[in-house]
């Protein structure tokens, strides 16, 4: 179970804010990407696709850390660590379809063929930065 995120970490996540997600590769040195974030709840929602490194980092060790910038004051953050705790196929890209409207406001450009895009679902047991 996961800590409850305040009005400013949900407004953050909830807005059109860049988000920077850490994992851990396999020879335990850190691995980051810079990516669209959304949420349900208390907890955070990203989107890739299977077999990436950030998918294979997790499937092995599903900590994690993402940090969200505020675009309009950078000094404004927040980290949040937590565990993937659900990988599950985006049905349709439906959850990526909704974070490229609200990102780029319009569809997502194709995946490549045999592509399967995932829904990444994480829990956060901590929130430090600014925002927090």
């Amino acid at each position: 179970m996961g800590i409850s995120l305040n009005d400013e970490i949900r407004r953050l996540l909830d807005g059109r804010h860049f988000a920077v997600l850490a994992t851990i590769n396999p020879d335990g040195g850190p691995q980051t990407s810079a990516m669209w974030v959304g949420r349900d709840g208390d907890d955070v929602l990203f989107s890739t696709l299977a077999g990436r490194r950030k998918h294979r980092n997790l499937e092995r060790d599903p900590r994690a850390s993402v940090t969200v910038i505020d675009s309009e004051d950078p000094y404004n953050y927040v980290e949040l660590r937590g565990r993937v705790t659900a990988i599950e196929e985006d049905v349709g890209r439906a959850f990526d379809t909704g974070l490229s409207w609200k990102y780029d406001g319009r569809d997502p450009d194709p995946d490549r063929p045999g592509a399967v895009r995932l829904i990444l679902r994480m829990t956060v047991d901590k929130a430090t930065g600014y925002a927090a």
